[in-house]
This record gives C-alpha cells, sequence and structure tokens, in this order.
C-alpha cells in the first residue's frame, strides 16, 4: 500500500459527520450543472438523468452518493472531460428521475449502469469512480464484471460491512438512526436499507486482480469516539480489500468531490496512467510478453 497525505484533514462539524455515516453527500441548490450532452434514458421501467461529454477511451464513469446528484461531480467532471469520455446520472428518485418500487441492492444498480452505458454505445472497458455508497457499487461491478474495468477508483467509499457488527445502525446515534427513518428520500432509504446485502454481494464476488489499477482516496472522521474510531478501521481495511491499489488521505470531509477536486483528478489521473499500454495494431504480445 502507498500512502500520501495531500492536505491537513479538517475537522467536521457533529452533523456533517452524521450525514457521512451513509454518504448523504447532497448538494446545495446553487451547485453548477455538468457541461456535456443531456438526456434522459428509459432503464429498469423509467426515465433516468444522464450527462456525457465523448472524447478518448476508456470512458470514465461516475457514481453518486446516496441522495447526490450527478453535479456532485461538477468541479472533477469538466476536467476529466478534456482528454476522455465521462459519463454521470442519476439514480431513481434523484433529481428529476421518478422514484422506484425495483430492488435498490447493488446488483440492481449496477445492471441499470450497465443497461444506461450500452445504451448510449460507452464501450468498455470503463475507468470506474464512485463516491461514498456510490463506491460500493463500483466494488461490485468491478468485481462482477472485471473485464469491462479499465480502472477504479473510490472515493471515501463505504466498506463492505460498514453497517454490520459494532457498525449496525442500532449502535449508532439516536440522530443518526433518525435521519436514515425520515430524512431520506424513498429510493434512497431503500438504497440505505440495501447496504448491507450490497456489501455481502461484494464480498462474494471474486477479488478485484492486482492488475486492475486502483486509487484509493479516504477522508478519515476526525469527531473521535468508538464509531469513529470504527469507520476509520474501515477505510483503512480497503488496502486488504484491494492490495496494490495507492491509498490516499484526501484531507477534507466525506464530501471530498466538492472539498477537494483536485484530489480525486489526480487520482484518476493515476490510475488512467498505470493502464498497461495497448499492442501496436498487427502485433500480439507472445507468451514471454514480448511483442
Amino acid at each position: 500500500m502507498r500512502s500520501a497525505r495531500l492536505a491537513n484533514i479538517r475537522h467536521r462539524p457533529p452533523f456533517a459527520v452524521l450525514l457521512a455515516l451513509a454518504g448523504l453527500a447532497g448538494l446545495p441548490g446553487s451547485c453548477a450543472p455538468l457541461p456535456g450532452d443531456r438526456a434522459v434514458v428509459s432503464v429498469g421501467g423509467g426515465g433516468m438523468e444522464i450527462t456525457e461529454s465523448r472524447a478518448a477511451d476508456p470512458a470514465v464513469v461516475f457514481e453518486n452518493g446516496l441522495t447526490a446528484r450527478k453535479e456532485e461531480w461538477n468541479k472533477v467532471f469538466p476536467e476529466v472531460a478534456r482528454t476522455n469520455t465521462v459519463f454521470a446520472y442519476n439514480r431513481p428518485g434523484i433529481g428529476e428521475n421518478p422514484a422506484t418500487v425495483r430492488p435498490r441492492d447493488g446488483a440492481t444498480i449496477i445492471e441499470d449502469l450497465r443497461a444506461l452505458l450500452a445504451s448510449r454505445n460507452i464501450r468498455p472497458p470503463y475507468v470506474l469512480v464512485g463516491h461514498s455508497a456510490g463506491g460500493l457499487y463500483m466494488q461490485l461491478y468491478a468485481r462482477r464484471y472485471p473485464a469491462e474495468v479499465a480502472g477504479l477508483v473510490l472515493v471515501d467509499s463505504t466498506h463492505p460491512e460498514q453497517f454490520v457488527a459494532e457498525g449496525a445502525m442500532k449502535n449508532r446515534s439516536t440522530l443518526a438512526n433518525a435521519i436514515m427513518a425520515v430524512g431520506l428520500p424513498a429510493s434512497s432509504k431503500a438504497e440505505f436499507e440495501a447496504l448491507v446485502e450490497t456489501g455481502r454481494e461484494v464480498l462474494a464476488a471474486p477479488p478485484l486482480s492486482t492488475k486492475v489499477p486502483a486509487a484509493i482516496l479516504i477522508a478519515p472522521d476526525t469527531s473521535g469516539g468508538a464509531m469513529a474510531d470504527f469507520d476509520n478501521a474501515k477505510r483503512r481495511d480497503f488496502a486488504r480489500l484491494y492490495p496494490g491499489a495507492a491509498v490516499l488521505e484526501a484531507g477534507s470531509s466525506h464530501n471530498v468531490p466538492q472539498d477537494q477536486p483536485q484530489a480525486v483528478i489526480d487520482a484518476i489521473r493515476k490510475v488512467l496512467a498505470a493502464r498497461p499500454a495497448r499492442p501496436a495494431p498487427g502485433t500480439r504480445p507472445d507468451k514471454g510478453g514480448r511483442q
């Protein structure tokens, strides 16, 4: 594991810490829209808002945190779009997307994403970028469909076992439980309630090959206490789950894409640069790796 500090960690107010429990990376209404082509695409019986911008392969695909809109990437998306195709979207119940009664576990979510990408003729392999709960979904995508993955960037991602054992909601604060009970849109609440199942789906899938470039940005909780210690231990555990990945401290609140967008851009560039070179046209590597 490689480790680097990108900036001094800032203390977060307790309420922000509670919101960060489930990746509640909600954005202010003044957040600028993403540049690029926008559309509403029908998948899974409902329309989903997307934004895309075409450039070189591989495409960089963004997955939002719980309750967050695609505009959470508005400080990252334009910079990556200078060199690579980029794609972001809203899951059901977010933005103008209608809610859904379909399952909200990760398996359903990544199949919807694959259908969206196919409908837009955005071809794999992809660099998958996921924030918070979106990082859990991207872990599942990468493990289940490794041939479709050129790289993985996790941005203060939910751990597959974030909400089990000591981390279960029954052990978290009364306020955190109240937020989960009444403070979420219906589709996001269903996603949250499925996070334990999604975590099991991730761990049941084959491990990600160390040949796939990966970068993991973490934003340790500095609020103190047993639950912060538990969550920070899960952040450190990503080095075990993804050996060989670059593990970097973002030096921000949980809302890394807005607080430290350059850290996210740098992580994506690191993964893009680490991709194996493709053989020249008309050549094939032999068994020894020579052309």
